[in-house]
C-alpha cells in the first residue's frame, strides 16, 4: 500500500505540472487562427474595431483580453505546481502542513482557472460562430490570400473540454493522494505505536 500510494503522488504532482504546461501551450495556441483569418479584415484596429471587410471580425480583438489574461493565469498555475516540487510534495514520506498548503493551492488555482475560463472562452465561440459574415470572409480570403475557418472550425475553442478536463482530472488524483497520504500516515503511526513493522 505505501509503495503504491508513493508512486501515486509523483504520478499526481507530475501531471499538476504537465496539466498547467498544457493550459499554458492552450492559451498560446487559442487565438492563432482567428489571427490569421480576422486580423487583417479591421481597416483601423487602434481606434475603431467595427470598421471592417468583415461584420463580426472584431471577434478577435474582443477575446484579446481574455486570452493574454489566460496566459498569465496559466503561469501562474505553472508555478502553483511547481510548488508541489519545492515542497517535496511528490516524494515526501510524511506530510508537513506546506505539502497540504501546496495541494491547497494548487487544486484551488486550478479549479478557479477552470470556471473563469471556459464560460467565456464558450461566449466568444458564439460570439464567432453568431456574428462573423462567413461569405464575406471567403471572399476576403480568397482575394487577400489569408487563412479561411468556416462556421465549423472551431477546434481551439473545442479543444478547451479536453484541456480544461484534464486539469480538473489531475486535482481530482491530486486530492485523492492527499486523502490516500492522510489515511497510509495514521497506518503507519498505528503500526509504530504497537510495535509492527510497517
Amino acid at each position: 500500500m505505501y509503495k503504491k500510494q508513493m508512486l501515486l503522488q509523483k504520478i499526481s504532482c507530475m501531471l499538476a505540472l504537465i496539466a498547467a504546461a498544457l493550459v499554458f501551450v492552450y492559451s498560446l495556441g487559442l487565438s492563432t487562427d482567428l489571427y490569421d483569418a480576422l486580423a487583417r479584415t479591421i481597416l483601423y484596429p487602434d481606434y475603431d474595431l467595427d470598421a471592417t471587410s468583415v461584420a463580426g471580425s472584431r471577434v478577435y480583438y474582443d477575446m484579446f483580453g481574455f486570452n493574454s489574461a489566460l496566459t498569465k493565469v496559466s503561469i501562474g498555475l505553472i508555478i502553483a505546481a511547481l510548488i508541489l516540487f519545492i515542497t517535496n510534495t511528490n516524494v515526501r514520506r510524511k506530510y508537513y502542513l506546506g505539502n497540504y498548503i501546496a495541494a491547497g493551492i494548487f487544486t484551488v488555482a486550478a479549479f478557479a482557472v477552470s470556471v473563469w475560463s471556459i464560460p467565456q472562452i464558450m461566449d466568444y465561440k458564439a460570439q464567432y460562430q453568431n456574428n462573423v459574415d462567413f461569405d464575406a470572409l471567403k471572399e476576403f480570403s480568397k482575394d487577400w490570400g489569408t487563412l479561411y475557418i468556416g462556421p465549423d472550425d472551431t477546434f481551439w475553442f473545442d479543444i478547451s473540454y479536453a484541456v480544461f478536463g484534464f486539469l480538473i482530472l489531475t486535482v481530482l488524483l491530486l486530492i485523492f493522494n492527499v486523502i490516500l497520504k492522510t489515511i497510509v500516515m495514521k497506518a503507519e503511526q498505528r503500526a509504530i505505536g504497537s510495535g509492527r513493522g510497517v
